[in-house]
């Protein structure tokens, strides 16, 4: 083996000399350059040995025709045609040989000399090229030490200096002895084994301290001893690795700190099942490390020994081994911090923030860690909506329930909790699984039915799922939506069905209509009749029983009779609070008792604005009713009369002055009364019952029922002037009225001071016998003080001048009153928003006879 690797190092040193004597660009001498012991020789010679030995691959195909079309291409770029043409004709001389004397590896010797044409360039550029570099084109290396080459070769070293490894033939096991020093030089370097530290590394990961590597609190991390003997590089890989024992302590000391607070109420069924996710994570990672530490017990080979053994663990193979579960527990521990401080629904919808990750790996770990928390929370859903159950112990689903009366059930029995709804349910499913749980609930304890069973057993089935436990989970929001959309449907129409079959819903309505808001006609107008007489009395003295039978009285007397039973059952006789002073038609009320269920529609609230409603349009009929009293005392055949011819022309002029003037006044407020009226009762009352007639039809829940039943009372609130924003004409309305009753009892007492007149001249005219039997009869009466019967003729005409002039005074007095209120009261309508208000002002004035007479206002 000497004797052939002494001949190849002759053979190269022929080759050198050779190519240094044939260098026409060398400066110096052949004989300087050619000598063994020169310089520029043994350069040469070094990096031809060098060359030759190296084991490079290139990073190319190995394609003979490409690299010539290379060469080719690269000639005439640099405008050298004439070669490009000349190497082609060699390049096919060279392709065409073939036999026992050509050479097989073509593409590697066309390698070889473009690679050598390539250096060429670099040598040309050297500050002493070497004059083989000059002569081949390689480039010029500071190669020192003589005879290194050689002294290599007998010894099988390497040479660091120019970092070449000889690796062709190693008949001194040298490659060996170079690993073996590596090794020793590594063990001078590091006090610790690499086995250890990867020991040390495992047991951090468990969360336990290891011989040298140990939790540090100031750090709040696993780190290597300082004491340690260690390069940089070592200690920051082991600090690294050990990020994963730091995250594992955090998770799992959650898991522990929450177990130990379980059944508390910040930790719940959702934060449970998010330690038991946490747990199955942790297992597979168990699983992991029990691998890993059965890799570790086998030592780490050499270097050359990397190819034939292969299950050791290193520190840089645990670095690929964790590469993976880092990122889990990094999630992980993340998610441990975000879920300290909230629970329920609020926990999912703080994992799922993080469940929206472009990673498929990420995103998987995530959705199988949410089907395990989020469990607890639809199996929450899926009670409520197809049971009408909240199984809530820890106040965890974003369905918050709480005890009230019956009839509150609906409207404050349960609410949606803001703060505990998951991201993944939007805010009008979330809506609608409110609805449809409270529905179930309102069946079963306001309307005492069971039918609801069915519509969800219906509900289920057509959703494609069933009403067992776990039919549901997170990932499956489309069913989820599904079956709620279905429950819901089928459960509301169940409801409203029963609401409007069951418990005649309508008719109630439509009772209250005709009773509390006036509209049936006959029965108002007997029992305005039946008890004016007794409401005209102090509201203290007046006995409610009494009233109530003559409801019942008008009811028996009126087409109310032939109503349902039930719904007049339901009206009575209601005496509102009153003071010194209150008349009975001040406190004077009709209610209706609407019993379960009908009073989650009809509340408190609902019936104290019916109550206002009818005070207003009582107030109105009985103004109308005053009126209609003071007609019937008016009437020509009351007063007409031939005694008045005999009285003196003045008294009769005043007379029928002070008549005329009290019927144009009655005409202007009836005119007055009655369109009022007619839009209260026309243009509010039925206007706005067709409206909420029409929306119970096409209602599709109850919450749909109570909205169109708030907007219909709302409309006749409004546009009966009994709203906020009508308060001042509301006011001057009530004024109105308070003048019009005024006005009746002035008319009340100008026709029985006629009439008195009217019997003392009819007196007058009789037999004197007759007179004293007459006198004689009235007597008692005649008695009082200011009766007219005492005095004679004279006397009489002056006494009916006198009372004519005071009440013709008054009337005139009401009569600018009435104007001054009414011109009030019309000049607010146009300003008003609603524009039904100002449809009244038209009505009113319809033949602009106000408007002519202040053209200016």
């Amino acid at each position: 083996m000497e004797e052939d690797q002494q001949t190849i190092l002759d053979l190269v040193k022929e080759l050198v000399n050779r190519l240094l004597s044939q260098n026409p660009q060398n400066p110096k001498p052949p004989t300087s350059n050619t000598n063994p012991n020169s310089p520029d020789f043994l350069n040469s010679l070094r990096y031809a040995i060098r060359i030759l030995s190296s084991r490079l691959t290139p990073s190319i195909a190995p394609d003979a025709a490409a690299i010539s079309e290379s060469i080719k291409r690269g000639l005439a770029t640099q405008g050298k045609s004439s070669q490009a043409l000349t190497f082609s004709e060699l390049y096919n001389k060279f392709a065409s040989k073939t036999g026992s004397g050509s050479i097989n590896n073509k593409w590697a010797v066309l390698y070889l000399l473009k690679i050598i044409s390539e250096d060429k360039k670099i040598a040309q550029n050297a500050p002493n090229p070497s004059p083989l570099l000059s002569n081949l084109g390689l480039n010029e290396l500071d190669l020192s030490s003589e005879s290194r080459v050689s002294h290599n070769l007998k010894r099988g070293e390497k040479d660091y200096d120019n970092g070449v490894l000889f690796v062709t033939k190693d008949p001194e096991n040298l490659r060996e002895i170079a690993f073996r020093e590596f090794v020793n030089l590594i063990k001078e370097e590091n006090e610790v084994s690499e086995e250890v530290l990867v020991r040390d590394v495992l047991y951090a990961c468990q969360g336990i301290d290891g011989k040298y590597v140990k939790f540090d609190a100031n750090v709040d991390g696993y780190v290597l001893l300082d004491s340690i003997k260690v390069p940089r590089a070592t200690r920051v890989m082991v600090r690294k690795l050990c990020e994963l024992g730091w995250l594992f302590r955090k998770v799992r000391g959650y898991i522990s700190e929450s177990m130990d607070r379980f059944p508390a109420e910040e930790v719940g069924t959702v934060g449970q099942a998010f330690c038991a996710a946490l747990q199955n994570e942790l297992l597979d990672y168990y699983k992991l490390l029990a691998v890993l530490e059965a890799q570790a017990m086998n030592p780490i080979p050499l270097v050359s020994e990397t190819a034939s053994s292969g299950n050791y663990l290193s520190l840089r193979r645990l670095l690929v081994w964790f590469a993976e579960p880092i990122v889990k527990m990094r999630l992980m521990a993340v998610l441990v911090d975000k879920c300290r401080v909230v629970r329920g629904g609020a926990m999912a919808g703080a994992i799922h923030l993080h469940a929206q990750h472009g990673d498929p790996l990420v995103n998987e770990f995530m959705r199988s860690l949410l089907r395990c928390v989020c469990s607890p929370l639809f199996e929450m859903v899926r009670s409520w909506v197809l049971e009408g159950q909240l199984e809530d112990i820890f106040a965890e689903f974003f369905v918050v329930g709480q005890p009230v009366k019956a009839e509150a059930l609906w409207r404050e029995g349960y609410r949606l909790h803001a703060g505990m709804l998951p991201s993944f349910i939007s805010q009008p499913l979330a809506q609608r699984i409110l609805r449809t749980g409270k529905s179930i609930n309102f069946l079963r304890v306001c309307c005492d039915d069971r039918g609801w069973a069915d519509a969800t057993t219906e509900a289920a089935a057509a959703a494609g799922t069933t009403t067992r436990r776990g039919s549901l989970g997170y990932g499956e929001t489309d069913a989820l939506e599904t079956l709620v959309v279905e429950a819901a449907k089928r459960i509301d129409k169940h409801l409203l069905d029963v609401m409007y079959t069951r418990y005649k819903f309508k008719e109630h309505c439509l009772a209250i209509k005709r009773y509390l808001l006036l509209g049936q006609g006959d029965f108002v107008q007997y029992l305005m009749d039946i008890v004016g007489q007794e409401l005209s009395e102090p509201a203290n003295t007046i006995s409610s029983f009494q009233l109530a039978g003559l409801l019942e009285s008008a009811i028996r007397s009126s087409n109310a009779q032939y109503d349902d039973r039930d719904i007049l059952d339901r009206l009575r006789v209601k005496m509102m609070p009153h003071g010194t002073g209150d008349r009975g038609w001040d406190v004077f009320s009709l209610e209706y008792d609407a019993r379960v269920p009908l009073d989650t529609v009809f509340t408190e609230s609902i019936m104290a604005r019916y109550l206002r409603i009818f005070n207003f349009l009582w107030k109105l009929r009985r103004v109308e009713h005053a009126l209609i009293g003071a007609w019937k005392t008016m009437k020509p055949n009351c007063i007409a009369s031939h005694s008045f011819t005999k009285l003196q022309h003045a008294v009769k002029l005043r007379l029928l002055s002070t008549l005329r003037r009290c019927q144009v006044l009655w005409n202007q407020m009836n005119h007055f009364v009655t369109n009022l009226q007619y839009y209260i009762m026309f243009e509010v009352l039925e206007v706005s019952w067709s409206n909420f007639s029409n929306e119970m039809e096409v209602a599709r829940d109850l919450d749909d029922l109570l909205a169109a039943h708030d907007k219909y009372l709302h409309s006749i609130v409004e546009k009966s002037l009994l709203g906020e924003r009508s308060q001042s004409l509301c006011k001057s309305l009530f004024v109105l009225f308070d003048l019009i009753l005024r006005f009746r009892s002035h008319a009340d007492r100008l026709y029985e001071g006629i009439s008195e007149l009217q019997t003392r001249t009819r007196a007058s005219s009789l037999s004197s016998q007759d007179k004293n039997r007459s006198r004689r009869q009235t007597r008692d009466k005649s008695s009082e003080p200011g009766s007219w019967l005492n005095d004679g003729r004279k006397a009489l005409e002056e006494r009916a001048g006198e009372f004519l002039q005071n009440m013709g005074q008054e009337l005139e007095a009401i009569s600018k009153e009435y104007t001054v209120l009414l011109e009030g009261f019309l000049s607010q309508l146009p300003v008003q928003q609603h524009v039904d208000l100002k449809f009244l002002f038209f009505r009113l004035d319809f033949a602009e006879f106000y408007s002519r007479l202040h053209p200016g206002s």
